[in-house]
């Protein structure tokens, strides 16, 4: 069990119940709506890493996570269907249309698997 330390406040000892404080880190994207996500629909477990100290750690391990997995997904796909360096100087038109699909193919993967679980 934890010790709980009290403030004196006027004739009455009043705990100090505040969590754990956090260091200040910016959040990305993904962060934010994996935060988001985590308010409407979990909240046990919202306020369990929010109490723990843990949630920004946690939203940064995603946000991380995130950003690596959207880059890999990327490269494979675009590997994958021939969209190259090549494509892109012969056609940038083509190139960009492929590219945006690839990404946004990408995001939704990425929201599915991280975010949204």
């Amino acid at each position: 069990m934890q010790n709980i330390t009290y403030t004196m406040q006027g004739d009455y000892n009043l705990p100090n119940l505040l969590p754990p404080q956090e260091p200040e880190v910016h959040l990305g994207k993904y962060a934010l709506m994996r935060r988001k996500f985590l308010k409407q629909h979990r909240r046990i477990t919202y306020t369990n890493l929010l109490t723990s100290g843990n949630l920004n750690s946690h939203l940064m391990e995603i946000e991380q996570t995130a950003k690596i997995r959207m880059e890999q997904i990327i490269s494979r796909t675009a590997k994958s269907e021939g969209v190259t360096e090549e494509l892109k100087a012969a056609d940038p038109m083509l190139w960009t249309g492929l590219m945006n699909s690839i990404r946004q193919s990408a995001e939704e993967t990425v929201l599915q698997e991280l975010i949204y679980s």
